[in-house]
């Protein structure tokens, strides 16, 4: 780490962000040294063809003028690659923080040479970064969509279904589950869509859409604070552009009237 290389630089979970214009020159780029050689720095791509480390911080660097940015917006400053970069060192400096200790018989860990993983130089077992897949599912009837909000949305907002994937699961049989526990509805003709890293915190998001296949909708209480099928051309709030619910329902919005939803 003696040459420039970019740094995400966390601090209560916000990333570090150059006062800038150009995406090019969102993340500082400086050696290791000039932010103190932080701990636990991580290797988590490229940017702008130069590597690209990620560290937890006390404080700002004094020397840079800029400030604290949430992941979400950075996707507003520097676009979906600068989310994508950021949301995977949160992803990896949260495993590295959580897994400082052997789950099996608590020695602290290593990391491990060649691979993402901390390893126990006691006992060997080794612990990978989390992905906790979650399906995502946006039931059409005609042209109504099915849309449904959460009580921890922004007032107003609508979305698709969603829920994550239990052991044992397939991505099918959890797309019905979901929809049948959360709405009461059945589905038939389920068709995948595209698939999204949601670093909130972790989750690897699969989008699908379904066909209405019967019942009423019965929202589930404890997850679903109001659910209705929607005309396309009288649509709710809905999720900010960089999500991939967003992309689905615009993708759904423009196969039907030829463009995405407003």
């Amino acid at each position: 780490m003696n040459e420039s290389s970019y740094w995400l630089l966390r601090c209560e979970n916000r990333i570090f962000a150059m006062d800038s214009q150009s995406p090019a020159t969102l993340f500082p780029c400086a050696q290791a040294a000039d932010f103190g050689s932080p701990a636990g720095a991580l290797l988590v791509g490229e940017w702008q063809g130069r590597r690209c480390y990620a560290a937890d911080v006390a404080s700002a660097p004094a020397h840079l003028a800029g400030d604290w940015r949430t992941l979400r917006a950075l996707f507003g400053q520097g676009g979906g690659e600068a989310f994508a970069l950021a949301g995977r060192a949160t992803q990896l400096l949260d495993w590295q923080n959580n897994h400082r200790f052997c789950g099996r018989c608590a020695t602290p860990t290593i990391v491990r040479d060649g691979e993402p993983a901390m390893c126990c130089p006691r006992c060997g077992l080794l612990a990978y970064p989390r992905i906790s897949p979650a399906v995502m599912v946006l039931i059409s009837r005609g042209n109504e969509l099915l849309l449904a909000r959460s009580p921890n949305f922004r007032p107003g907002v609508f979305s698709a279904l969603a829920g994550f994937v239990e052991a044992g699961e397939t991505l099918e049989q959890c797309a019905v589950r979901e929809v049948r526990e959360e709405v009461g509805l059945e589905i038939t003709n389920l068709r995948y869509f595209h698939s999204q890293s949601w670093p909130f915190p972790n989750s690897l998001m699969l989008a699908f859409f379904a066909d209405y296949a019967g019942g009423v909708i019965t929202p589930q209480a404890s997850e679903i604070e109001a659910a209705d099928w929607f005309a396309v051309d009288a649509l709710p709030d809905l999720p900010d552009q960089l999500s991939i619910a967003r992309q689905l329902i615009d993708a759904w919005c423009r196969e039907r009237g030829g463009q995405g939803a407003s």
